[in-house]
């Protein structure tokens, strides 16, 4: 990404509402699939300034907790905030023995520009241990494609039919997807797809909304991950979390 949208990662992974609810998504699915002892080893894969490595750290703190970054300076940011080590290195070649992990997880990572979606996923494979589980979040519906995305060097987004199948391909069994962010959907399109483009580079949406907008926008991304925790289903939202096994 442009060093702008790291800093502005850096300023608000932890902070902004929908980083909250990404995280709670992540951490539940990881949750729901057993119990985590210490000597479990757990890779954030592109994992940024660290934000996700921060909320797994302090859900799951007995984890042994890895990322894996590509830039540089995002990659000692994540270590400096999360505690936990941060490798460099590219998804599409990961530097890691085979059946290293008992989770891999990776948050909006297979959508970039850079990204070779097989290669990744034949390396998210080869890194976990038989019966290991891998953890998505994606970006949903490729008509959503926006500013937002070119500021981020998105070029793909998918459905959870679509998701599934790239999983299956790639050798994963147990595949599950669904989408979240579905209360909140309708105000993301109309921001996306109708909202004021500007002039310049394009940017992103990270943006810090008011206090009492990001107090309810969080407990509306919170209800959701507590009902799909509790085996609810959405039909459409703005993401696809998948969940898939290492046979």
């Amino acid at each position: 990404m442009e060093r702008a949208e790291y800093e502005r990662l850096a300023a608000l992974d932890r902070r902004l509402w929908w980083f909250r609810g990404l995280h709670a998504q992540i951490a539940g699915a990881l949750e729901c699939h057993g119990e985590w002892a210490g000597d479990e080893r757990v890779l954030d894969a592109g994992c940024g300034t660290g934000g996700l490595l921060v909320s797994l750290r302090d859900r799951m703190p007995s984890v042994a907790l890895f990322g894996l970054e590509l830039d540089g300076v995002a990659a000692g940011v994540a270590q400096s905030a999360s505690g936990r080590p941060v490798v460099g290195g590219s998804v599409n070649q990961l530097p890691f023995p085979d059946e290293t992990f008992a989770a891999i997880v990776s948050a909006d990572v297979l959508c970039h520009r850079g990204v070779d979606e097989a290669a990744a996923l034949r390396g998210f494979r080869r890194c976990l241990k038989p019966g290991g589980i891998l953890v998505l979040n994606l970006p949903a519906y490729g008509w959503l494609l926006s500013q937002h995305d070119l500021a981020v060097h998105n070029v793909r987004r998918y459905t959870a039919r679509g998701v599934r199948s790239l999983l299956a391909s790639a050798g994963f069994t147990d595949v599950r997807t669904g989408y979240w962010n579905t209360i909140l959907f309708p105000l993301m399109v109309l921001r996306r797809k109708l909202g004021w483009q500007g002039e310049g580079k394009p940017a992103s949406d990270v943006v810090l909304m008011p206090a009492p907008v990001e107090k309810l926008f969080a407990a509306i991304v919170a209800l959701e991950a507590a009902l799909l925790g509790g085996g609810l289903r959405f039909p459409f939202g703005g993401s696809v979390l998948a969940t898939a096994v290492r046979p």
